[in-house]
């Protein structure tokens, strides 16, 4: 029988409160993993997440990042994991926002940049920082959450299409660096997936049904799906694998409106 292991692997997921990290989270702790999530404004929910981990026999940590984008929180963010966690093996890059809709001439060159330095620079301040720890071990993996929008232009998102698009360029060249390192940069890029920032489209009957024909496998995903995923990434049976993005997607990709023909 093959299995996902991941015992004694220690991993950090950023914005594991909700959504596709908190999936993360349950799928990494049942593979084996301590987990570590970070949070930004609701504790509680981080607590109740870390509670789904510990069911599963192993550690979990929980800690408080207000922004990602600044550098200065991110190195305390990595300190607290040198002194709780004692070590790093797994970095899912999972925090990131799409910002407010907004056409290009009329964004605000403010919020515009925000979404920029929260989806991009978030993950590269953390990536820097898990690296150096983990080419001293010789061995790590990192995942970076982009979106099927690093492929698939989103009118009004701009900022949001524009970071993921950078973010797959940066896993590809991270990898390229630090594959003789021993260390895994991976991209994982969702599509529709049921999470609380989209609910107010997927909990619509007509916004669900507009995203059901947009998939060819006719349904919006499960956050799990995604967390599944990551958790093989992470794994020895991903061990050949680097340097790429992973469209978990339901085949959003292959562009439905052609099944029937160009």
């Amino acid at each position: 029988m093959i299995s996902i292991e991941l015992q004694g692997r220690k991993a950090l997921i950023t914005g594991g409160d909700s959504g596709l990290g908190a999936a993360t989270a349950k799928s990494l702790a049942e593979a084996g993993a301590d987990v570590a999530i970070t949070y930004r404004f609701k504790s509680d929910a981080a607590e109740k997440v870390a509670e789904v981990i510990r069911s599963y026999g192993v550690n979990a940590y929980i800690f408080r990042l207000d922004n990602i984008s600044k550098k200065e929180e991110v190195d305390a963010l990595f300190q607290q994991v040198d002194q709780q966690l004692g070590g790093l093996d797994i970095l899912v890059n999972n925090a990131g926002t799409d910002g407010p809709r907004a056409m290009c001439a009329d964004s605000d060159i403010a919020a515009w940049c925000q979404v920029v330095e929260i989806d991009l620079f978030g993950p590269y301040y953390c990536a820097r920082k898990a690296v150096e720890r983990m080419r001293k071990q010789e061995h790590g993996v990192i995942i970076n959450t982009s979106s099927v929008h690093e492929f698939i232009p989103w009118a009004g998102y701009s900022a949001y299409t524009s970071a993921k698009a950078g973010l797959s360029m940066f896993s590809k060249t991270l990898a390229q660096e630090v594959a003789t390192l021993g260390i895994r940069v991976i991209a994982i890029a969702p599509g529709a997936i049921k999470t609380p920032i989209n609910a107010n489209v997927w909990q619509d009957p007509k916004g669900l049904a507009d995203l059901d024909d947009k998939i060819p496998m006719g349904r919006v995903g499960e956050p799990d799906e995604v967390g599944h995923a990551i958790a093989f990434l992470c794994s020895d049976l991903a061990s050949y694998i680097t340097g790429i993005t992973i469209p978990v997607d339901g085949g959003m990709l292959l562009y439905p409106d052609f099944r029937q023909g160009g």
